[in-house]
């Protein structure tokens, strides 16, 4: 049989064999043949369309979103990469806006200029942030208004070495989580909810209260339906999403009753 393996194309593009195996099952990336060993093979064609499956997730779209924009009738795969590459454009203009923002904070913070209070959000999407205050508010209700309030306070007020070492203790969660997933792990396992006791104390301390029963099963809830958070999680683990939300709602209700 010609065409590249499981193995060979997850070597070639990065994607792990898990996902591959997962991206077929669902029906989003189908190999062209399977052999009479049960091997898959996959050809230039659906290479391409791997391409296109990864620049989707990279703009935050969830798998079945994929699936339906790549196999729709119309779908042209040139003017895709045109969009992505407008889109990427942007974001890189945005990127650079960010590291002249950085830069410029930093020489304030040294003396070496002054700065303009405004300059310090040179870059940041407002519409981006507005848009997941206002998933949230949909999702909690307006009783989660204080806590998007206090976690906005605790940003401002947090120097930039203490926001590093937060969002580094929540990628570590992240990746302790993505490897229980990967070797079987059960969700409601001790080691599991460890890290997820880990991961309440971490939300509250953005929140300023500690997350309820309800709270923390809607924000597992939250990961799974947002695009942005779906799809970090899928670029992590395929099934991730899924996983920790399901985490979150043991360990809710065993421990938040």
């Amino acid at each position: 049989m010609s065409g590249y393996t499981v193995k060979q194309v997850a070597k070639l593009s990065g994607v792990s064999v898990r996902a591959l195996h997962h991206y077929d099952e669902i029906g989003l990336l189908k190999p062209d043949s399977v052999g009479a060993n049960g091997y898959r093979y996959y050809g230039r064609d659906e290479l391409l369309r791997l391409q296109q499956i990864l620049f989707h997730r990279e703009l935050g779209f969830p798998l079945d979103e994929i699936r339906q924009v790549l196999d729709a009738p119309d779908f042209d795969r040139a003017a895709a990469l045109k969009a992505h590459r407008a889109r990427l454009e942007a974001e890189t203009r945005r990127y650079r806006a960010l590291v002249k923002t950085i830069d410029t904070t930093l020489a304030a913070l040294q003396g070496a200029t002054t700065m303009e209070d405004k300059a310090m959000y040179q870059g940041f999407d407002p519409k981006k942030q507005a848009a997941r205050e206002a998933e949230l508010v949909e999702r909690f209700g307006e009783k989660v208004r204080p806590a998007i309030e206090h976690a906005r306070k605790v940003v401002a007020n947090t120097t930039q070495a203490d926001f590093d070492a937060r969002q580094a203790e929540f990628a570590e969660m992240e990746t302790a989580l993505a490897k229980a997933l990967t070797d079987g792990v059960p969700p409601d396992s001790g080691d599991v909810q460890a890290v997820v006791r880990r991961l309440h104390a971490w939300v509250g301390g953005w929140w300023g209260v500690a997350p309820t029963q309800e709270r923390f099963v809607g924000l597992g809830g939250f990961y799974v339906e947002n695009p942005e958070f779906r799809a970090r999680y899928e670029a992590k683990a395929a099934g991730l999403a899924e996983y920790l939300a399901a985490a979150m709602k043991a360990f809710a209700e065993r421990e938040l009753a």
